[in-house]
């Protein structure tokens, strides 16, 4: 019996060895990435002794509930190469603070989404939250995306901040890469995760650990875990677990986040918005524009819509459009024009 556990021992120590040595050599550590936890982890962990920024980007500052936040009251900070990027009181993009008590001759929209809505690459006043102001006068639009953030993290700032401003509507800007998001409980840092327990939400990971705790314990993590996570994450993706699951728990975060927005009582709207060559796509629905309008056929009071179609009346007309990346200021302008039509149309806000 001791003999058989100092086999088991030293083929740990073997292993536990060789995992370090090939994460340690770049070459190796680079072709085992993947979109999976411990890749982002490694990857911040790398980055922060490095620099010393707890965030992926220095602007953002760690939260114990979300994972990160951005700074408030930024003024003015050239975040990306010459363009602005500054910060309300409460960290929302922009300098205008909003108080709670909203004024009851005003239709307040909150819009929530990732680095698309944040407006990373753009100044303030190339938001699509922004361009939607300048088009609706009579509305007060307020901005809460948050770059790196999957819709488990939306719906938790939801629930902390966003009822307390009462909106009348709450648009969430939907991109399907936010649902991988949802499956992971680190990326641009660590952040919280729900699972799925007999149907029901229940949120792991928190509160976060701060970025000091992470890094005094990570020698301690054996490497091995990381390659299992490798492992696991690419059989589950070949085999179309990873798809399912995803569908799942974003299925369950986006109903949860509807009944949210339905209990103050507002308006929940998803606005599905399209990026890179998707944008130019010649197809009336794509795949992942169905599971979003399946969505809502879930709740009846739940509203979706593409801003693709938008994109592709612009097109039409000539106008071009980033191959990849986040949008310049032209694709914010399409988004907030998309919106305001659908608001128009739906009979939510009268045209100017």
């Amino acid at each position: 019996m001791i003999f058989v556990f100092v086999i088991i021992a030293f083929l740990a120590f073997v292993f536990e060895g060789a995992a370090r040595l090939a994460f340690s050599i770049p070459q190796i550590g680079k072709r085992l990435e993947a979109n999976e936890d411990y890749t982002y982890r490694r990857n911040w962990v790398r980055e922060h002794q490095k620099t010393g920024t707890a965030t992926y980007y220095a602007f953002d500052m760690y939260d114990p509930n979300k994972g990160w936040i951005p700074k408030a009251n930024l003024r003015d900070v050239k975040a990306y190469q010459d363009k602005m990027l500054n910060t309300n009181s409460k960290g929302l993009r922009g300098k205008k603070d909003f108080s709670y008590a909203k004024n009851r001759e005003r239709l307040r929209i909150l819009i929530l989404g990732d680095s698309f809505t944040f407006g990373d690459e753009v100044s303030d006043n190339e938001t699509y939250s922004h361009y939607l102001q300048e088009m609706l006068p009579n509305t007060e639009v307020i901005n809460m995306g948050v770059h790196g953030y999957g819709h488990d993290q939306m719906l938790i700032l939801f629930k902390e901040e966003g009822i307390k401003y009462q909106p009348d509507i709450v648009i969430l800007g939907f991109l399907p890469l936010d649902m991988s998001r949802n499956l992971l409980d680190f990326r641009d840092y660590a952040k919280p995760r729900f699972v799925l327990e007999k149907g029901e939400l229940k949120l792991t990971h928190t509160p976060v650990p701060r970025p000091e705790e992470i890094l005094r314990w990570d020698w301690t993590r054996p490497r091995i875990l990381d390659l299992f996570s490798l492992i696991r994450h690419s059989v589950e993706k070949f085999s179309g677990l990873q798809q399912k699951k995803m569908e799942a728990i974003t299925t369950a975060l986006l109903m949860e986040l509807i009944q949210s927005v339905e209990s103050i009582p507002a308006t929940p709207i998803l606005a599905y918005l399209p990026r890179g060559r998707e944008i130019a796509l010649d197809i009336a629905v794509t795949q992942d524009e169905k599971y979003l309008f399946s969505v809502c056929q879930l709740n009846e009071q739940a509203r979706c819509f593409s801003t693709r179609p938008y994109f592709a009346e612009k097109i039409a007309k000539g106008e071009t459009f980033k191959p990849g990346g986040h949008w310049e200021p032209a694709g914010h302008l399409a988004v907030a024009e998309a919106i305001k039509r659908y608001l128009v149309d739906q009979g939510y806000v009268t045209a100017p």
